[in-house]
């Protein structure tokens, strides 16, 4: 049986890691694949990206193949982002795969069964196949305000909330919206991370943690790991040093789903996924302390 859920699967010039994730997807027999691809920086890289374009092509089964191969190279910010909105110009809903995130195959039942039922919810804005949890929140996923990346689905009414540029956020910035929007320590480091982004940084997914967080917008996680990242190293454009969220185990879930009474984020889940994910600074907290400490003397 086929997946119904548009599959959009990017690569670029990791040969190894892109047949193993090709792989995965290719055993659930996508009814549509959406192949992006960046170009080359050199006459080197260039064999390597034609050959990671053979392998995402070899689609042996019935399937409704689209590719977007940019002839130069775009970088991670240009290519991720725009790959992202034709995809979703093409297709409501999909599920977002890049090359070095190898997937459990109850990754795809999981982001098709909730694409389904949170598809008019706006409220909810994207699905993550990542759990860096210590333990169990009772039910089969939780709701976060942090939207993990590493294998995910959204549709195209929360895309169409993103800005790569962050237009909005020097105004945001220097009028102090953003910290009635996101409390704690946390806004600091948030802060920080959207200053890079306008002065250039070359990433794409800090952008869409801003619009989660200006907008108010869900992200639902798993309670089991069902995406591991085996991307980490030399090669990686981003996750080059070692980390203890490198290659997580899967673990398949519990059918059927176990869905949570309400709509609401899990603040404790975040609190943690601050301090061990995102490592906000001690710096920070005692800086919002001082603050809150300030207020009320």
């Amino acid at each position: 049986m086929s997946l119904e859920t548009p599959v959009v699967f990017f690569a670029f010039n990791r040969p190894d890691v892109t047949r193993r994730v090709f792989e995965r997807i290719a055993a659930q027999k996508p009814a549509r694949l959406f192949l992006i691809a960046d170009g080359a920086r050199n006459a080197t890289e260039s064999k390597l990206c034609e050959e990671v374009r053979s392998i995402i092509t070899n689609v042996n089964w019935s399937c409704d193949v689209q590719t977007n191969f940019a002839t130069e190279n775009m970088g991670c910010r240009a290519r991720l982002s725009s790959g992202i909105s034709w995809a979703l110009e093409r297709s409501e809903e999909v599920i977002i795969l890049e090359d070095d995130c190898l997937p459990h195959p109850d990754f795809f039942r999981f982001c098709s069964e909730l694409l389904a039922r949170y598809r008019t919810d706006e409220r909810v804005f994207s699905i993550s196949g990542d759990n860096f949890q210590p333990e169990s929140r009772g039910y089969s996923y939780y709701f976060s305000r942090y939207p993990h990346v590493w294998g995910w689905a959204t549709w195209r009414r929360a895309w169409q909330k993103y800005d790569v540029d962050l237009a909005s956020w020097p105004e945001l910035s220097r009028n102090h919206s953003f910290r009635e929007l996101v409390k704690g320590p946390a806004g600091r480091y948030w802060a920080r991370n959207f200053d890079l982004i306008c002065k250039g940084f070359n990433t794409w997914d800090i952008q869409w943690t801003f619009a989660c967080l200006l907008n108010q917008g869900l992200t639902i996680l798993p309670d089991k790991n069902l995406v591991s990242n085996i991307g980490f190293g030399a090669e990686a454009t981003h996750t080059k040093r070692k980390s203890p969220l490198e290659a997580l185990g899967t673990t398949e879930l519990d059918w059927p789903l176990r869905h949570p009474p309400f709509v609401a984020r899990n603040e404790a889940a975040d609190e943690f996924t601050e301090h061990r994910v995102f490592r906000v600074r001690p710096v920070d907290r005692l800086i919002y302390l001082a603050r809150q400490l300030w207020r009320y003397l």
